[in-house]
């Protein structure tokens, strides 16, 4: 299995496990800290990196 080296793509997918997981178990993330991650992987995204 090979990780990606973009660090945009690598944020979208911590992101979305973070979610997955917050709505299969009922984990409380707090919104912050998704809403900058995804903040963050989108910016990224766009940039290239």
């Amino acid at each position: 299995m090979d990780i990606t080296k973009n660090l945009g793509m690598l944020l979208l997918a911590i992101y979305l496990i973070i979610v997955g997981i917050t709505v299969l178990v009922h984990i409380v993330i707090p919104v912050v800290v998704t809403g900058i991650l995804a903040l963050a992987a989108g910016i990224l995204i766009l940039i290239g990196k």
